[in-house]
């Protein structure tokens, strides 16, 4: 059964996407994180949607590489310019070792079982240089009990769950998960920062982490 399958959500959300979309607006962890970087550094986007971030960050003199399974949102960023796009899974990046100084993935990577989610971070590790940073968002546990107030829902593996929920991304496959489950699916990381915070929604908790790829090796 395919599970990464909230891209066809997105891709449509894209194509009409209005011009006050806060989906346009960089996330201030995104600006602060990008503070404390190497001017220049390479910074894959993975999930950049319609280039919030991707383009945001090129205008600040990063190498950025936005990725995206969704061709309507790479669309966007293409017709902005200044930014390289691929199209391609995010559990299989077309990229070789260490090609990244750091990767950012913004309330992406949740989107599929765990079997999904576990080949996707061992991508990012695979990507990223040794002492580089991961930025992101997972779904935490605490959120699960409001989305199953507000929906059927039903497990279809390990912490995976889909909704009745017709015209959002829930009918897709979403990932809930402890702190600790979180930083076990994460190993060859070093947790530097870890943060449950709900989001403009009551119950809208996500995990924020930044990691550091440890190691010499992929």
């Amino acid at each position: 059964m395919k599970t990464d399958t909230a891209d066809a959500h997105w891709n449509a959300e894209w194509s009409g996407i209005a011009a006050d979309s806060k989906w346009l607006t960089p996330e201030a962890d995104v600006l602060a994180w990008a503070s404390g970087l190497t001017p220049g550094a390479r910074i894959l986007d993975l999930g950049a949607g319609v280039g919030r971030h991707a383009l945001w960050l090129a205008s600040q003199g990063f190498d950025v590489v936005a990725l995206d399974a969704a061709p309507e949102g790479l669309s966007a960023i293409d017709n902005a310019g200044g930014v390289e796009t691929v199209l391609a899974r995010m559990d299989a990046l077309p990229f070789e070792d260490s090609a990244f100084d750091h990767v950012l993935s913004w309330n992406v990577i949740y989107h599929g079982d765990e079997d999904i989610l576990l080949r996707t971070i061992a991508e990012i590790r695979r990507v990223l240089k040794p002492g580089g940073t991961y930025l992101g968002t997972m779904l935490s546990i605490r959120r699960l009990p409001h989305e199953q107030a507000k929906y059927t829902g039903r497990e279809i593996g390990r912490n995976a769950w889909v909704f009745d929920a017709p015209g959002t991304d829930k009918i897709h496959p979403h990932y809930f998960c402890s702190a600790a489950e979180l930083l076990a699916l994460f190993s060859g990381f070093e947790c530097l920062r870890l943060e449950d915070r709900e989001h403009e929604k009551p119950g809208s908790w996500h995990w924020h982490l930044i990691l550091e790829r440890l190691g010499a090796r992929p």
